[in-house]
């Protein structure tokens, strides 16, 4: 199989890079754009590095797309190039976006995220047998608290006595899906198509779940799932069993449609500028202090900078990382068809940093 060259990968990004610069003359749109091409050059040697197949990427500036791409392949055996129309499995990026479902509703007035979640749905159910189930998500799960509610699943501040402490929890945060569809009557995943895809403008995308296979035109076009084996070779790899409608994950997106995501979200047309704000302010935890989460976002000062980020992980199958600087208005969106763009971050803390992608944006864009 013939490889792309890196002179023609970095060449395709030059021009492309073009796209939404607002630099004042020729010479400083030529700096954007070697700064931008030695950004891709230097993401393309960690892909390699890595052995990810194929990745896409995009940078939002200023409510523009700076730059979006594909690299290598989204499906080796076919030789289909990675680009940025190509769908990807986002996994545990899905969060925001769920969360924006929750903060509509919130607005509507159907939805109060303080309220007794037993109130909403069948919780005590679910807490009662999760529990039990050998997880590292339900080891601290104690049922015994009846002050449970939604802004606790979706702050992953559910673990122990709810709001005492920060413990990333992805199982707890999509059951959230429950609530949110009994106080609206309607499927999760028409929330999120009604409440983020449609307003965001993001055609390329869609949810997935057991009972709602993939529609074909993006089925044709999903980057294709790969692993390592034991001798450390890159093979495909069966992807992930199917999952019930939850608030977690199950979203197929395109780089540029995340990026339309990210741009709709900052103009205020998903949900008002008051809800933004809870979004991406840590929760104040029972002693006063605060975690390393909102609603749907982790949320960390590095270097002086506030970060506000999610990454997404299908252990052998897919990953991503979706991460913003506010105070810069400035997001770098990637994503991948194995899972090594993701990173050992604690469950307990949120280190973005460690990430090799996201420090080589903070330190070709941010710092």
């Amino acid at each position: 199989m013939k490889l792309i060259t890196k002179s023609l990968i970095f060449c395709s990004i030059l021009v492309s890079g073009t796209n939404g610069l607002s630099a004042d003359s020729h010479e400083d749109r030529a700096f954007d754009q070697l700064r931008i091409g030695k950004f891709v050059s230097r993401i393309d040697d960690l892909r390699r590095a890595k052995q990810i197949p194929g990745l896409a990427y995009a940078i939002v500036k200023d409510g523009q797309v700076l730059t979006t791409g594909g690299l290598g392949y989204a499906d080796r055996e076919a030789g289909r190039l990675a680009t940025a129309d190509t769908p990807f499995n986002i996994a545990s990026v899905t969060k925001p976006l769920s969360a924006i479902v929750a903060m509509r509703l919130v607005e509507a007035g159907k939805l109060d995220l303080d309220r007794p979640i037993a109130e909403y749905s069948e919780w005590e159910d679910f807490c009662k047998r999760f529990s039990q189930v050998n997880s590292i998500f339900a080891r601290n799960l104690d049922c015994s608290h009846d002050t449970h509610t939604l802004r606790h699943l979706l702050s992953h501040t559910a673990e122990h006595e709810p709001g005492a402490g920060y413990s990333y929890n992805p199982v707890v945060y999509s059951w959230g899906s429950r609530p949110m569809m009994e106080v609206a009557e309607q499927a999760f995943s028409d929330l999120v198509a009604e409440y983020v895809f449609e307003p965001a403008g993001m055609a390329q995308s869609a949810r997935i779940h057991r009972d709602l296979p993939l529609r074909k035109d993006l089925a044709e076009r999903l980057a294709a799932p790969y692993r390592l084996n034991e001798e450390g070779q890159v093979v495909r790899a069966p992807g992930p069993s199917a999952q019930g409608d939850g608030a977690g994950g199950g979203v197929i997106a395109t780089v540029l449609d995340m990026a339309r995501f990210d741009i709709a979200y900052d103009a205020g047309k998903l949900v008002s500028a008051e809800s933004r704000q809870q979004m991406m302010t840590p929760t104040r935890l029972n002693n006063g202090e605060l975690s390393s989460y909102g609603i749907g976002w982790y949320v960390q000062n590095y270097q002086g900078k506030e970060l506000v980020w999610h990454s997404g992980r299908w252990d052998h199958a897919w990953s991503a990382l979706y991460l913003k600087v506010p105070a810069q208005d400035i997001t770098f969106i990637i994503l991948g068809n194995s899972d090594a763009i993701s990173w050992n971050n604690p469950l307990t803390r949120a280190e973005v940093q460690n990430s090799a992608f996201a420090q080589a944006f903070l330190q070709a864009f941010v710092l």
